[in-house]
């Protein structure tokens, strides 16, 4: 058998092998051999994979094979976890199998698969159940993944009845009919009254329901690099509210991703996040702004966000791993998404589908994502979806809404329209600013370019704090605009002869601090506040500082109700840095980020007298611009089809109507800052009507 396998892994290309048997005298152990080239096998590595199959390593005997090169032999003795030699048969291939898809980071390696041991699953069917498993985490984190995989084992024929199930309802090629997946549906409610353990029937049901909610999979599309749901969120159990009309669960050993949407027509921007535990919690907080700031176009609000499941520490391989995971995602949701041929909807091959027509799937640059449109369209060009180029907006051609500063202009209608309610008006009065973010960055840099009165005092980001106690807002205003259009600048790049006497710039990585005189009055830190304090304590006064204005240009949430708790807030990285709205002493707020307040911040903020609107409302200039441009794309496709277009004209036509696209937009956000700047001064003869829609509430 050894020189069988040893001629065998000559032409595997990945070089190993794994092979599998009883022994049949003697102890009497199961026989686990890993062929190896490349030298030995790393046992800390190794011995893992067989322990999350249930098996018990009893010894290990290597043998280096003569010859050249460095080939391998490791012999593991194991038992299963009853201490008996397993069960040959069918099981030898899928538990074989699963060694070398693990080994190749195809498939995982955790407890789940004992059930590769005690079941006839394969891995790829213990993999649907993983990825069932990490869904039904994002929706409700009441038992942990061991105590999930657990129950799972314990009743592994409920487990095994659960997979059977899904490929009666999902696998096109066995094409099951309704009364087949019934009888499977109804024996496993059998099974499940059987069950013993309360929480086991809980998890093993919620499960039941989420395979019920599920209306569309790729699990049985060849050559696929991930496993994706799509499901009716309503009809999952647990399913925390308000209820999305859909959405898309991908699953790879890399990476997990979600995509939220309210409508069938629906948008929204594609987030890399670092919130692994809770990143469906983070996009659907996403996903609610994104469908009231959408108000402004037709399509509903949608928001996706993706996870790394593991993180390199070289920059570049970051990088690389960020975007090939974006990828994933995006043939994920693409496997299962409807086209359109010659204006017929089309289905995805290899896929069953339980819900109607639904070829309408367009993603955009958000947090992380900013340079991936022409990767996402890339991706649709492979597929050959309707959409073409524009399934993600901007890209090579598309609208930079960096070089438009579109989102930043658009919210400035909002600070303009407060600004002139007090008596300022900003293109002529100087005023002071509080900012998050740095002059790198869209939203920001455009934002504090956009008059020259402004007078910044204070910035933060995530590297450092920038204190201006006293800017010439002449100077400064060039010296910005030098940051913005320096690729990668930080505030350490700013010319310190510009900044005023008592300023500079801190590092946050600093332990402590010691601000001069000007920097503490520009701050309005009391005399009796600690000379030394932390960088995170000076940001904390920041926020609280008495200027005009306080610019969310960044990511994070930094204000609350002074009646919230931090881990309502759900944003533990920016926990030592937040205030209550409260606390907030600038006169006016702008929004260009997301989530910069909780709602209950800005309601305590604004009791005081502060004047803000929201962040959907702030900054919705982005996804407007976005929209006409998917619109733009759309019609002009049809000329393209009819040959009356070429694809280079349709370009040029394109950016030619930018300025129009540009005036369009801003002025939806300065009707919708006048609108709201009307209905406050309304509000109060209305105190009857609000009374009548509390009691329908109720």
């Amino acid at each position: 058998d050894d020189v069988l396998a040893l001629e065998a892994l000559e032409s595997e290309p990945e070089g190993y092998l794994v092979g599998i048997g009883n022994e049949r005298e003697g102890e009497r152990l199961t026989r686990v051999k890993l062929y190896k080239t490349s030298g030995k096998v790393d046992l800390s590595a190794f011995i893992p994979i067989l322990e999350a199959l249930g098996l018990r390593a009893v010894e290990e005997i290597p043998t280096q094979v003569l010859g050249e090169g460095k080939t391998y032999i490791h012999d593991f003795g194991v038992l299963d976890s009853r201490g008996a030699v397993l069960d040959l048969g069918k099981e030898a291939d899928n538990v074989s199998a699963t060694i070398s898809a693990v080994w190749q980071g195809e498939a995982e390696s955790d407890s789940l698969n004992r059930l590769v041991t005690l079941t006839d699953l394969d891995w790829r069917q213990v993999g649907i159940l993983r990825a069932l498993r990490k869904y039904r985490m994002r929706v409700s984190s009441r038992y942990t993944e061991e105590y999930r995989n657990d129950a799972m084992v314990d009743q592994a024929q409920v487990s095994s009845a659960l997979v059977h199930m899904f490929e009666a309802k999902f696998d096109p090629d066995r094409a099951a009919t309704d009364e087949e997946v019934d009888e499977i549906r109804q024996s496993i409610h059998a099974s499940l009254r059987e069950v013993t353990s309360l929480d086991q029937d809980n998890i093993l049901r919620s499960l039941l329901g989420t395979i019920e909610a599920i209306v569309r999979t790729n699990a049985y599309v060849a050559g696929r690099t991930s496993l994706s749901f799509k499901l009716r969120s309503a009809k999952v159990p647990e399913m925390p509210k308000p209820y999305p009309l859909f959405e898309i669960f991908v699953h790879s050993s890399h990476m997990e991703a979600i995509h939220l949407r309210g409508g069938m027509v629906a948008r929204g921007g594609i987030r890399w996040s670092d919130r692994k535990e809770d990143y469906r919690t983070e996009v659907l907080g996403l996903m609610k702004a994104q469908k009231v700031k959408n108000a402004v176009i037709v399509p509903d609000g949608s928001k996706g966000g993706f996870i790394l499941r593991r993180t390199p520490a070289n920059v570049d391989e970051l990088k690389a791993e960020v975007s090939t995971q974006y990828v994933t995602f995006m043939r994920g949701m693409l496997d299962i998404t409807d086209n359109l041929v010659d204006g017929t909807v089309v289905h995805p091959p290899q896929v069953r589908i339980h819900d109607g027509d639904d070829p309408y799937l367009v993603v955009a640059a958000d947090k992380g994502t900013a340079t991936f449109s022409d990767t996402a369209n890339a991706v649709s060009e492979e597929y050959g979806f309707w959409l073409g180029d524009a399934f993600a907006s901007g890209g090579s051609q598309g609208y930079d809404h960096k070089e438009l500063g579109i989102t930043a202009r658009g919210a400035w209608e909002s600070v303009k329209r407060h600004f002139r309610e007090i008596g300022i008006d900003v293109m002529t009065d100087p005023f002071t600013v509080v900012g998050i973010g740095d002059m790198s960055g869209d939203v920001f840099g455009n934002g504090m370019l956009y008059t020259p009165q402004i007078k910044l005092v204070c910035a933060f980001d995530h590297r450092h704090v920038f204190i201006d106690p006293d800017p010439d807002p002449s100077a400064s205003f060039h010296e910005r605009r030098r940051l913005f259009t320096t690729p990668g600048s930080t505030w350490d790049d700013y010319d310190r002869s510009l900044i005023s006497a008592g300023g500079g710039v801190l590092d946050r990585s600093a332990k402590s601090v010691t601000l001069s005189a000007p920097a503490r009055a520009a701050l309005g830190i009391d005399d009796d506040a600690p000379a030394d304090m932390t960088p995170a304590e000076v940001i904390n006064r920041a926020l609280q500082a008495p200027v005009d204005l306080l610019w969310n240009g960044g990511i994070g949430t930094y204000v609350k109700a002074a009646d919230e708790g931090h881990t309502e807030v759900g944003d533990r990285a920016n926990d030592p840095l937040r205030v209550n709205g409260q606390q907030v002493r600038a006169r006016v707020v702008g929004e260009g980020g997301n989530l910069g307040f909780t709602q209950r911040g800005r309601i305590d903020y604004a009791g005081t007298g502060g004047r803000i609107n929201t962040d959907f409302i702030d900054n919705s200039a982005g996804v407007d611009t976005s929209d006409h441009e998917v619109n733009i794309k759309i019609l002009l496709g049809l000329a393209i089809q009819r040959g009356e277009l070429k694809m280079d004209g349709r370009n040029a036509l394109q950016q030619e109507c930018a300025g129009d696209v540009v005036a369009h937009v801003l002025y939806d956000n300065y009707q919708q800052a006048q609108i709201l700047s009307q209905e406050v001064e309304l509000s109060a003869q209305r105190i009857e009507a609000y009374d009548d829609l509390m009691q329908q509430l109720e």
